[in-house]
């Protein structure tokens, strides 16, 4: 409140301008608490089943369950925002989306960012078609060979054989694009994707059986909600809510709607 010479703002207004000032002053602080208790979640246009499923409403999928679950205890509103991945870490700095799906490993400067607790891992495997009756286990066996990959995804533990041209790099848009890259194409050795949705996509696209996974997987990242670097105060209150579900089972309650 202010005062000008010791006199409050009620004195020096008429008693109907009191009134519209304090009705407008209300309705502003009303309005903007509510603003706060909105969480824009990106969720991306074409999503990452079975983490994200966006082609319904409202969406679903591992992450958005487990963040709806959490925000709505938090006392706050998710809103799904699909944001194209070349303009999701800009917007978050920004603070035109609260929060994104991310493991830390694959993220550029992840120190500009705050990261949740992990949700879930993250199992990365190649997988090969199964009429080769090839199973690669490592990087190492993929030397000269091509690998199928995702536009735009970091692989730390193979990035030095990408650099070195020891491993071809063939990216493609989407994961399932990946798999009927890899079936149909002539050119094409292997694909790495997480263990997960590689059984997710053969499942809804008719084609379990063909393909081999390998038993060992790459990498294993934390699946984790990516946030604004000011963010602490909510990043606690998110993880605590997290360990709560973990220890009462209800997430893997969820994990067990896609498994």
């Amino acid at each position: 409140m202010k005062y000008l010479k010791h006199r409050s703002l009620s004195a020096l207004l008429p008693p109907f301008m009191w009134l519209l000032w304090l009705a407008y002053a209300l309705s502003v602080n009303t309005a903007a608490a509510n603003d706060e208790r909105v969480f824009r979640f990106n969720i991306s246009p074409s999503g990452y089943p079975p983490y994200l499923i966006v082609n319904q409403e409202p969406p679903s999928g591992i992450m958005w369950d487990v963040v709806a679950l959490i925000t709505e205890r938090l006392g706050y509103q998710l809103v799904a925002e699909k944001v194209p991945r070349k303009r999701v870490d800009q917007m978050l700095m920004e603070g035109y989306i609260d929060g994104t799906p991310r493991a830390r490993e694959w993220t550029h400067k992840p120190e500009k960012f705050l990261f949740t607790d992990p949700i879930v891992e993250v199992r990365e495997v190649f997988f090969t078609p199964a009429i080769s009756g090839k199973t690669y286990q490592s990087p190492d066996d993929l030397l000269s060979k091509t690998l199928v990959t995702h536009l735009g995804y970091v692989y730390p533990k193979l990035q030095p054989h990408f650099e070195s041209g020891a491993i071809q790099r063939f990216d493609v848009s989407r994961d399932r694009d990946m798999f009927n890259f890899l079936l149909h194409g002539e050119h094409f050795d292997a694909a790495v994707a997480d263990l997960l949705v590689g059984k997710w996509i053969q499942k809804k696209e008719g084609l379990r059986g063909q393909f081999n996974a390998s038993d060992k997987g790459i990498s294993s990242y934390g699946f984790r909600v990516m946030l604004h670097k000011d963010n602490q105060a909510f990043a606690r209150r998110f993880n605590a809510e997290l360990a709560h579900i973990r220890e009462n089972g209800e997430l893997d309650a969820i994990l067990a709607n896609y498994r």
